[in-house]
């Protein structure tokens, strides 16, 4: 069963965190699901959720959700969790939705919390380490660190949902960047219409 970690920071658009946990326990991973504390109010004041900031209340709130108990609730400042070590790193990890903060430390090779750790060992394990930003405009320094990651070996999957597909509700357009990481994770998945050419005639 391959492991995913998937994180959810303080930038808008935990939805996109939310709905790729659910795909990935769908296709029979096994997830770890780590929120930053501005992450957690970010999901709670988006989605009305009420998650917990106690670790241990918050992985129960998780499973509820979920309706599984093949996710797993990590507290952030657990550097002492399995996914802060390079001989326990999971098969990949997305952070989805990725602040610019986070993006900027991850950059910056910090390692203060589990989340930042647990990047840090992706980039060094060479595996798979995605990141979802969403941040509208972009700075000259959110595209410096953007690019520095890519550099380091790190996909940059940007919540930029397409309208070939004819989207017709939100639903549509989150399912899109969800099914953009999958594909980057090698997971199969209908969550879209594929592009195959303009039909002649």
């Amino acid at each position: 069963m391959q492991h995913i970690l998937v994180a959810i920071t303080g930038a808008s658009g935990s939805i996109y965190g939310l709905r790729l946990t659910k795909e990935l326990l769908r296709a029979g991973c096994r997830v770890s699901l780590l929120l930053s504390e501005p992450g957690r109010q970010v999901l709670n004041y988006e989605t009305g959720l009420g998650w917990s900031a106690e670790a241990g209340e918050r992985q129960a709130q998780m499973r509820d959700h979920f309706a599984t108990t093949l996710v797993d609730g990590l507290d952030n400042r657990d550097l002492f969790a399995a996914v802060a070590s390079g001989s326990s790193a999971p098969a990949a990890m997305a952070i989805c939705p990725c602040s610019m903060g986070t993006a900027g430390r991850v950059a910056a090779g910090l390692s203060e919390t589990l989340l930042e750790r647990a990047a840090d060992v992706m980039l060094k394990e060479r595996r798979p380490l995605l990141l979802v930003p969403r941040e509208t405009p972009l700075s000259v320094i959110h595209l410096e660190n953007l690019l520095r990651l890519a550099r380091a070996g790190a996909i940059v999957i940007p919540a930029m949902p397409a309208f070939y597909h004819g989207p017709q509700s939100l639903d549509d357009l989150v399912a899109f960047v969800v099914g953009k990481v999958l594909d980057q994770l090698g997971i199969g998945h209908e969550l879209f219409r594929r592009w195959h050419g303009r039909a002649e005639g």
